[in-house]
């Protein structure tokens, strides 16, 4: 190995999670910090727990409505435009007044 140019590694780094699990390996990083671990995971716990942390679900939720609205904003504003273009028809004749 060249000298000088690899990080300082420390064989007991400390990890703690959220749920106040401290684990000890080895890193080039002293200390860190997570959100989940195999403690408190429901993979390895057999616990069903839902993790959203950050609030993604809601999100999500919140601009897919967003978003319906605008499609239905542009959809009738589309169907308006329509209506307001196209002659006046009368049982099946073409008037020749302009429609106001």
């Amino acid at each position: 190995m060249k000298p000088g140019i690899h990080p300082t590694y420390f064989k007991e780094a400390t990890i703690t999670c959220a749920c106040g699990a401290v684990l000890h390996a080895g890193s080039t990083v002293e200390t860190m910090k997570t959100e989940i671990c195999s403690q408190c995971h429901p993979f390895y716990t057999g616990k069903k727990k839902f993790i959203d942390a950050t609030g993604r679900v809601d999100r999500f939720k919140k601009l897919s409505l967003k978003s319906e609205a605008k499609q239905a904003a542009r959809l009738k504003a589309t169907k308006a435009k329509v209506a307001v273009e196209t002659p006046a028809v009368t049982k099946g004749k073409k008037t020749t007044k302009p429609v106001a």
